[in-house]
């Protein structure tokens, strides 16, 4: 990939405020963005030229560590028979763009917005064709990358470190995160996804730069880190599991969710969930919707002419009602559960499914065929309504069935034609897609 200093600025005699030692390092280079001039890219005088692998790492006030951790990724490289660089996405207020440089590392300065926010910056910036990431606080064994390069090179789009298929240090995890929290997570994304992950929140990952920019990741804060994995589900990716080594923090350094207080973990639990169910939004919606509109269309159909009895139980227009009400929630479900699936699918093959069973003009003649014929049973009731002094018929007759299942059908075939609407309407493209889609 063509480095992307050819597009940056270089710094002139003005440097940016808090990187006055960085840039002071010897042979240093700095250059700022044209389109965030709060980005600047630091780039050490050892940088290598054409890196196979990028190292990419978030680091926020890590002085304590980053001299050893940058010492450990450059032994993992050397060990892996692999050029890459370290590339440390920096937003600290001490010395760690300074010790990062003078190991060798390139700094891309940012402002601190978050550490999904800080792999949205990075991608600009990453040379390699392959990526791994990770943590700088020496808790993931970056000397051991090897395992990570070879997955890639055999054709892993998605290689993800797992703690527990590898080693965890006696007291590196709290007890609450290690047999609860990561557990019930993982457990709960793999229903929801169908996938088989043994540790979604492992720090430590693989991707190629390809399924990394083509991921799209949008989530600003801890939540990237599950949907990094849940997306990788989404796009049929080639994945595979890496054993890693995790450790425990080294003395006199405190985590980032100690730094920010008791309640951190907490909520970095809370907003990982909710990433996963706004990402899985069908699992909640189409099964469930198949199972409430069966049973609605089991308690409405069978009363369209009158009440039942079966085994002294009488199934009335009450049961009626209450099917219709089933019968209408699980409807609507499924068919949130189908744009759900036109907003998370990747590879189009959902979108191209739902638009081949609700084809336009097939889907515009039954719903309209089961609103008229809703319409013409409700026009009855109201006839009859009318006929007998503004009175309704016993309920149990005929006439207020019908009428029932009349409304039923105009709600199915309204709601049909609105959703058959939507569908095609996620097809219409304006302006620049529009131009490239016709190209």
């Amino acid at each position: 990939m063509p480095d992307v200093l050819e597009s940056l600025t270089p710094v002139g005699t003005e440097v940016p405020a808090g990187l006055e030692a960085a840039c002071a390092v010897p042979g240093v280079r700095a250059f700022t963005s044209p389109t965030d001039p709060e980005v600047t890219l630091l780039v050490p005088a050892d940088d290598e030229p054409d890196p196979e692998v990028t190292i990419l790492i978030p680091a926020v006030n890590e002085r304590i560590t980053m001299e050893e951790f940058v010492q450990w990724c450059h032994r993992g490289l050397r060990e892996a028979g692999v050029k890459g660089e370290i590339l440390i996405v920096d937003a600290s207020s001490d010395e760690t763009p300074e010790i990062a440089l003078r190991g060798g590392a390139r700094v891309l300065h940012t402002p601190l917005r978050g550490l999904g926010r800080a792999y949205i910056d990075s991608i600009p910036y990453v040379r390699g064709r392959y990526v791994v990431m990770g943590d700088a606080d020496c808790t993931y064994d970056f000397r051991n990358l090897k395992p990570f390069v070879d997955a890639m090179r055999g054709g892993a789009e998605y290689a993800m470190g797992s703690r527990w298929k590898g080693t965890i240090e006696k007291g590196a995890m709290p007890p609450l995160h290690q047999y609860f929290g990561t557990p019930l997570t993982t457990w709960i994304l793999n229903r929801l996804y169908g996938s088989h992950f043994s540790d979604i929140h492992c720090g430590m990952r693989g991707i190629t730069r390809e399924a990394l920019v083509r991921m799209g990741i949008v989530s600003q804060s801890w939540e990237y880190a599950s949907e990094m994995v849940l997306k990788s589900v989404r796009m049929e990716l080639k994945t595979t599991e890496v054993p890693v080594t995790f450790l425990k923090d080294q003395e006199g350094r405190l985590s980032h969710h100690k730094r920010s207080g008791w309640f951190s973990p907490f909520a970095a639990a809370w907003i990982n969930l909710r990433a996963m169910f706004i990402h899985g939004a069908e699992f909640f919606l189409f099964k469930p919707g198949i199972v409430l509109t069966v049973l609605g269309l089991l308690l409405t159909l069978p009363l369209s002419f009158g009440d039942i009895t079966v085994a002294g139980v009488t199934f009335s227009l009450l049961t009626m009602l209450v099917g219709v009400a089933l019968t209408v929630i699980g409807l609507q479900s499924i068919y949130f559960g189908g744009l759900a699936h036109m907003f998370l699918d990747y590879g189009g093959r959902l979108r191209e499914r739902w638009r081949r069973i609700f084809t336009y003009t097939k889907m515009m003649v039954i719903s309209g065929s089961l609103f008229t014929l809703g319409l013409v049973l409700d026009v009855v009731l109201l006839a009859t309504f009318i006929s007998n002094d503004a009175s309704l018929p016993d309920p149990s007759a005929t006439v207020p069935h019908l009428g029932v299942l009349g409304l039923m059908l105009m709600i199915v075939g309204f709601s049909t034609f609105c959703f058959t609407l939507l569908l095609h309407a996620t097809s219409v493209s304006y302006g620049p897609a529009a131009a490239r889609r016709s190209e």
